[in-house]
């Protein structure tokens, strides 16, 4: 996030697009609820499902799946037509604005509105609304990044947000939510295969040069790793062999679930790193026991850049023990020094990334009482950076770059006539390895429900809780039907949290050719009704 999560109750206007903010980030939803209820800023809502937070939405923009592109474009085209832009900031701060512009004239509201099924009315409003009411926040997650076009949905947001000055502000910014609690951290300190921590590239060579040095290595080659889709069907080809998992289960969060599973199998050593014996621990040669969160000390760096402490409350059970106290014996016992792998407490660890990411510089663990920093914190000095970008971009001049609409990888036929898109629910977490052993939340969803609207289901002959049978290229899924109108028309929806009727076993592993993130959101699928129940 550009911005802070208490930041946002300073903001006037708020653009959310693509995330179920109440339902995956709770405490941002209240957030926003509050801001909305008692505060009085309007709230644009763009989804094309009717989710909590369409009822309190100033307008919602229920667009198709797949067309975040031209609708952004829309409301930019629209925003200069009226001269609504922030001329001053433009002007000063960034660059590339005529080249875009030509771009953006190319979308005008009729022709959105063809393509995003929204009417021309609602794409006005939201327009004169987002620019007209600032401080203005853009919230998004994955139903903007998990696109083949995601690396330019996020783009069209970027340019958005500098066409009205929005950015390096209290109160606005582009803020993404990120999937998990610690996925801002992993990301932080290397766990991508383009950068080492602090996100320096790994094709820099005076970055490989630093990197060797500190470690007293041999400067690694400048050669960009492979992505989790990407190991996958390289496991399958027989050119990756052996594979480490930590706390993921990609059997059932990856797309086209019985294809990952192929590759799973086709793994000669398969090692996973786990606190509950998920379905890929299942199919692992070897599965170590790690604690759990309230077993072991630590940090998390939040959706805000926000990293926090984490305190020991319980000691683990039998063998488990915290990741890092696994990764040191492994290494020691593959023949790493000794001495290079012998910290007493991750305290240690978070200085040896303090010396190696220039934007964890300044952290340090007695500094990180009572709620945390935000890095940057370059130095141990430094207070941390509740907001990007003001004054100035990191690059220097924000570049405006011309972003097109191109349509999902496969879209509804004959054959395949819906839209699936896939999420989670409040109840859940992820693949259910936690949420699943919690008899309340259990009780609360026990089992997969697929939503489809009211005049799909009346054309089917379908009715609430009926016996359903969705397919796509990939594979089937029999589930109950949940028949409301959460959904538009010709959309289904369903989640990844239930291994007998999984989301995942249809949804597409195509990539944005520039992230590397499959499109979990969109792929055609048919439904029909189940004459009986299944066996």
């Amino acid at each position: 996030m550009t911005n802070s999560i208490g930041d946002m109750l300073q903001a006037r206007a708020f653009l959310i697009i693509g995330s179920n903010t109440t339902e995956q980030h709770p405490i941002i939803g209240l957030q926003i609820k509050r801001a909305v209820r008692r505060n009085g800023a309007k709230l644009i809502l763009a989804d094309p499902r009717k989710i909590e937070l369409a009822q309190f939405a100033t307008i919602h923009l229920q667009h198709e799946g797949g067309t975040d592109i031209p609708l952004l474009n829309g409301l930019a085209y629209v925003i200069l037509d009226e001269n609504l832009q922030d001329d001053e900031f433009i002007a000063t701060r960034t660059e590339n604005f005529e080249a875009w512009r030509k771009v953006v004239e190319q979308y005008p509201p009729d022709e959105v509105s063809k393509i995003t099924g929204v009417p021309v009315d609602d794409i006005v409003a939201a327009a004169r609304m987002y620019a007209t009411n600032k401080p203005a926040a853009i919230l998004y997650a994955m139903g903007i990044t998990q696109h083949i076009v995601g690396h330019y949905n996020v783009t069209a947001l970027a340019n958005l947000a500098m066409l009205t000055g929005n950015v390096g502000v209290p109160g606005g910014g582009v803020n993404p939510l990120r999937g998990q609690n610690n996925v801002q951290g992993a990301c932080d300190v290397g766990c991508l295969p383009n950068v080492y921590p602090g996100y320096q590239k790994v094709t820099d060579e005076e970055v490989r040069a630093k990197f060797a040095n500190f470690h007293s290595n041999e400067q690694p080659p400048a050669k960009v790793g492979l992505t989790v889709i990407e190991m996958m069907n390289a496991m399958l080809e027989g050119k990756v062999r052996a594979m480490y998992i930590m706390g993921e289960n990609p059997a059932l969060s990856d797309p086209d679930s019985n294809h990952v599973r192929r590759c799973l199998e086709a793994c000669e050593f398969l090692v996973v790193n786990e606190i509950f014996l998920s379905e890929t621990a299942q199919m692992a040669d070897v599965v170590l026991p790690a604690a759990a969160s309230v077993e072991k000390d630590g940090t998390y760096t939040n959706t805000e850049r926000r990293i926090q402490l984490a305190h020991k409350a319980l000691d683990p059970p039998g063998q488990a023990k915290p990741d890092w106290q696994i990764l040191c014996e492994l290494a020691k016992r593959m023949g790493a020094p000794e001495d290079e792998w012998s910290y007493s407490h991750p305290s240690e660890i978070m200085e040896e990334i303090a010396a190696v990411s220039p934007i964890y510089g300044g952290i340090r663990y007695e500094r990180l009482e009572p709620v945390g920093l935000q890095w940057p914190c370059w130095a141990p000095e430094h207070g941390g950076t509740p907001i990007l970008h003001v004054g100035r971009f990191t690059r220097g001049l924000g570049y405006f770059t011309p972003v097109h609409h191109q349509p999902a990888d496969e879209l509804p036929d004959d054959e395949y006539p819906f839209m699936l898109t896939t999420g989670r629910l409040l109840q859940h977490w992820h693949t259910g390895t936690m949420t699943r052993r919690v008899g309340g939340l259990d009780y609360l969803v026990p089992e997969e429900l697929v939503e489809i609207n009211p005049i799909d289901a009346e054309k089917l002959g379908i009715e609430d809780g009926d016996w359903i049978r969705v397919s796509s290229r990939r594979g089937e899924v029999v589930a109950r039907a949940h028949v409301f109108d959460r959904p538009r028309p010709g959309l289904v929806f369903m989640t990844f949290h239930f291994a007998e009727a999984l989301g995942n076993v249809l949804t597409n592993a195509a990539l944005d050719p520039i992230a590397k993130i499959p499109e979990y959101k969109v792929c055609a699928v048919k439904v029909e009704k189940l004459d009986s129940p299944p066996e």
